[in-house]
């Protein structure tokens, strides 16, 4: 049962990319990543849209209570659909970067890694509101992740914090809020921890940073300048 469904359900993405085909002008798809996570959330979605089908039996009648509810599901499973058509080329991203861009203009972000400031930069961040932690934000973080570093390479790494933590002091000035994003080991945590201590930091630890997408990072905005 459970495959008849994910069947039916890859036959509706199917449908409903080729619905907006005969809207929206598309490109020729070049090389690119298939986003799992708005593939996995647009067939959860469609799945769940059956619970209408059945309950609005025989005429498949909605009120309005339940025609948002549905109508909504709906504008999901598109907007994910549209998501992994960006990906390859297909439709444009110019209006979700000048969205996230305009949505991201009050909050700092701050990373553990470069390769995922590159990432959200191209989803439309500007890189002028991120900062990239690459050491953590203390010596005593330092020393708890690599007891064994020699005093020199302390000192090195020392005088990285503090130019980290006096770039992020420079950029908070001209922002409301802050945002952490790393993932769950031990770099990742201390740096979420020493940030929200510091600065007021609102904190997502990600399994795999490379994950997050449009629709998360807007999710992810939208809860921390709330």
């Amino acid at each position: 049962m459970d495959n008849i469904r994910l069947k039916q359900a890859e036959d509706l993405i199917i449908k409903a990319s080729n619905e907006t085909k005969k809207i929206e002008k598309m490109k020729t798809p070049t090389e690119g990543i298939i986003n799992i996570y708005s593939y996995e959330k647009a067939i959860k979605e469609l799945i769940s849209l059956e619970e209408f089908i059945y309950s609005s039996l025989p005429k498949h009648e909605l009120n309005l209570n339940n025609a948002k509810k549905f109508t909504e599901k709906l504008i999901n499973v598109r907007e994910n659909i549209d998501d992994m058509l960006r990906d390859f080329g297909v439709l444009e991203k110019q209006n979700i970067e000048e969205k996230m861009n305009n949505l991201s203009k009050d909050i700092l972000i701050i990373l553990p890694k470069n390769n995922i400031k590159k990432n959200i930069v191209k989803l439309g961040i500007n890189a002028q509101n991120i900062v990239v932690a690459s050491v953590p934000l203390t010596v005593d973080d330092m020393k708890e992740i690599n007891p064994k570093i020699p005093d020199n390479a302390l000192k090195g790494i020392s005088k990285k914090i503090e130019h980290i933590n006096n770039d992020i002091q420079r950029k908070i000035n001209n922002k409301k809020h802050v945002l952490v994003l790393a993932e769950p080991d031990i770099n990742g945590k201390l740096l979420a921890k020493r940030a929200q201590e510091k600065y007021g930091a609102n904190i997502h630890l990600e399994d795999d940073l490379k994950n997050i997408n449009g629709d998360i990072l807007v999710e992810l905005i939208n809860e921390t300048i709330s």
